[in-house]
C-alpha cells in the first residue's frame, strides 16, 4: 500500500513542488541551495502517522531528525495529495470541552474508557514549596498525572491537565468534573442519558 501511495503520489509532489519554486522570483540557478532533509516517503509516513495516530509534529521531528517546521511543511504538503486520492479524514465530532465528550459518549450508549497515568518526571527544586506532592503514593517516584478518557475503540477523546503525582485518580476525577458529569450529565441537559443513569447507579470507587 505505501509503495502505491509512493508511485502514485511522488510524482504529484514533484510536480507541484517545482510549480511552487517557479512560481517565484528566483535569487539562485535552479538546483542551487539546500537539499531536501526528508524524502518524499518519510513525508509520507510522517503525514500518514500524523493522521493515524495523532503525533505531534514535534515528536516526529525528534523521530526524522529534522526540524518541526518541516515536519508541519510536509504534512500541509502532502495531506492535500491524500485527499485527492480519497485519503482523507472523515469531519466526524469535534469535542472541544469534557462535557461534551460526556455528552457524546451518552448519546449513542458508547463505551467509555478511563483512567489516571502517571509520567515521571525530574524532582522539582528545592526551593519550591511543594515539592512534596509531586511523590506518587503508588510508584514512590517523582511524578505528575493525567486523566485519559478514550472509546471502546481506543481513541482518545480527553486529556487533561497534569496534577502532581500525589494526588489520587478519584481526586483528579471529582476535581475536573468528570464525577459530576457522569452521573448527572452535562449541565445543559434536563435529564441525564441512560448511560449517565447507569453510572448513577456505580460507587464511586468501582471506576
Amino acid at each position: 500500500m505505501i509503495a502505491e501511495l509512493v508511485a502514485e503520489l511522488g510524482p504529484l509532489w514533484h510536480e507541484r513542488h517545482q510549480a511552487r519554486l517557479a512560481s517565484r522570483e528566483r535569487k539562485r540557478a535552479v538546483g542551487a541551495g539546500a537539499k531536501h532533509r526528508l524524502v518524499f516517503v518519510d513525508r509520507l509516513l510522517a503525514t500518514l502517522v500524523h493522521l493515524r495516530h495523532g503525533v505531534t509534529h514535534d515528536v516526529l521531528a525528534c523521530w526524522f531528525g529534522v526540524d518541526r517546521s518541516t515536519i508541519t511543511r510536509a504534512v500541509g504538503e502532502v495531506r492535500p495529495l491524500l485527499a485527492e486520492r480519497g485519503c482523507t479524514v472523515s469531519p466526524g465530532v469535534r469535542l472541544r470541552t469534557l462535557a461534551e465528550v460526556v455528552d457524546h459518549l451518552g448519546s449513542g450508549g458508547r463505551t467509555g474508557i478511563v483512567d489516571g497515568t502517571e509520567i515521571r518526571v525530574r524532582r522539582p527544586a528545592a526551593r519550591r514549596k511543594d515539592r512534596d506532592k509531586f511523590i506518587s503514593g503508588k510508584s514512590k517516584q517523582n511524578a505528575v498525572k493525567t486523566m485519559v478518557l478514550t472509546d471502546g475503540d481506543g481513541r482518545v477523546l480527553f486529556c487533561s491537565p497534569t496534577k502532581p503525582g500525589s494526588c489520587a485518580d478519584i481526586t483528579h476525577a471529582h476535581q475536573l468534573g468528570l464525577v459530576k458529569f457522569w452521573r448527572t450529565g452535562p449541565p445543559w441537559r434536563s435529564s441525564p442519558t441512560p448511560a449517565t443513569r447507569a453510572w448513577a447507579r456505580r460507587p464511586a470507587v468501582g471506576w
